[in-house]
């Protein structure tokens, strides 16, 4: 493989290729039970095949396709066990790794980035990557100053591959939006499409690193490594030795879980105080638990620029949350903008919707579990809930989306990691306008 196939034709066939690949071999399942082959064991093949197929398109076409791929292994967490399973391993792949590019394209970007002679900038280069995502690919080297180094280097065509998907939703959303009950789709999708542009700039991303290191320089409990070089395409970096979260979420003991969850959660709400940004893609492949217990974070394509750290009206309205206040946590939602002005919702039924997400600030310890966040996503699921009648009624601000997707990927992670966490004392140490008091 060499560069994401970009033509509009062909990115939108691959992706059609999922469901016409699960169909033919649903049809091959047919045959198979036929012939005498016990049903169990067809279905759990035809699952296994297209986990698969599901693997390799989402890595080959890079891009928008495989970030979609990487969100669904964040929130496998709430989807039912029987459809999660086949598709776990998989997805959680996704975190980490996709199908490479070839040495003589990584060379070439090297080349363009570091000028002809960029070997002389390594003592080694190793070709082999350690880690593929979806716009580009992480290889471990050794600087011409001793230094273990990471190389981010950029898949050649991921850009427009990544924008076109995006743009391609967007047009495809709006088509629809004139008769979906919730969000506003409009500015919701511009600003959709204008964070994914950014994430593309390793320029950026080298200056978000560098004021995220600075913030955390000399923390006890996190880890940013410094950036060594950066261009339009390469950027490099310190290496992080340290055990990834996805092997933490497979194979982890109790001790480990505890203290990555705990040490996730921490990061996410002191971040944005600290370095005025919020670290905006959380799936475990950007963090690693490093030997001395600190939480090393890697990654930072994605911010959200926050001069006033996270809005003090997220700790306000959990603090009313907590106290039972519907009617305050309804104004103070409408007020925000996650509730558009011409949109009826009854408090009690809001206050019952969010009830379960503040069942852990209720406790001093809480367990994040599969099974608590799947129990709650089929309630939202279901049509005829009034859960689900609530929740279309809801509105997302655009200034509100990247935060939205830390709290709730971030909350998917953590249902993985299947840690033990103190989240009320977190969040009351470091989310702005939290004040939740002594436990009664």
């Amino acid at each position: 493989m060499s560069e994401p196939p970009r033509r509009d034709f062909t990115r939108p066939a691959r992706l059609a290729a999922l469901p016409l690949g699960i169909a033919g071999r649903a049809a091959v399942g047919a045959g198979r039970r036929l012939s005498g082959t016990p049903a169990e064991d067809v279905a759990l093949a035809l699952q296994n095949q297209a986990a698969e197929q599901l693997f390799t398109v989402l890595g080959e076409l890079k891009g928008g396709a495989m970030k979609v791929g990487q969100a669904m292994s964040i929130f496998e967490a709430a989807m039912p066990e029987d459809l999660a399973a086949p598709y776990r391993a998989a997805l959680t792949r996704l975190q980490d790794a996709a199908p490479p590019m070839p040495a003589e394209t990584v060379h070439r970007v090297l080349g363009e980035n570091l000028g002809p002679r960029w070997r002389t900038k390594f003592h080694e280069f190793d070709d082999t990557p350690v880690a593929s995502a979806s716009i580009g690919q992480v290889h471990r080297a050794v600087w011409k100053d001793d230094r273990v180094v990471a190389v981010k280097v950029q898949y050649p065509g991921a850009g427009p591959a990544l924008v076109g998907d995006f743009r391609r939703l967007a047009r495809v959303t709006r088509l629809s939006a004139s008769w979906i009950p919730g969000p506003d789709l409009g500015p919701l999708l511009d600003e959709l499409v204008s964070r994914v542009e950014e994430e593309l700039d390793y320029e950026r991303e080298a200056a978000s690193q560098k004021t995220f290191a600075e913030a955390f320089s000399g923390d006890p409990d996190v880890a940013i490594p410094a950036v060594v070089h950066h261009g339009p395409t390469v950027l490099v970096t310190e290496w992080l030795d340290g055990v990834p979260l996805s092997r933490i979420i497979t194979d982890g003991t109790p001790e480990q879980r505890d203290l990555a969850a705990t040490r996730y959660l921490e990061f996410h709400v002191a971040g944005p105080a600290r370095a005025r940004l919020l670290h905006a893609d959380p799936h475990p492949g950007n963090f690693r638990l490093l030997p001395d217990g600190r939480l090393g974070v890697m990654d930072f394509g994605a911010v959200d620029r926050l001069p006033d750290g996270l809005p003090r009206a997220i700790g306000r309205l959990l603090t009313r949350a907590l106290l039972d206040d519907a009617q305050t946590v309804l104004d103070g939602l409408r007020e925000e903008g996650f509730i558009r002005p011409h949109v009826d919702v009854d408090a009690d039924d809001l206050l019952d919707l969010i009830d379960p997400f503040i069942d852990p600030l209720r406790v001093p310890e809480y367990r994040f579990s599969r099974d608590w966040l799947r129990t709650h996503a089929e309630r939202y699921r279901d049509p005829r809930s009034v859960d689900f009648r609530t929740g279309l009624r809801l509105n997302l601000p655009p200034e509100y989306m990247m935060i939205q997707r830390v709290w709730a990927g971030g909350i998917g992670v953590l249902c993985q990691i299947d840690g033990v966490v103190p989240a009320r004392a977190v969040l009351a140490e470091g989310l702005p306008g939290a004040e939740f008091g002594p436990l009664p």
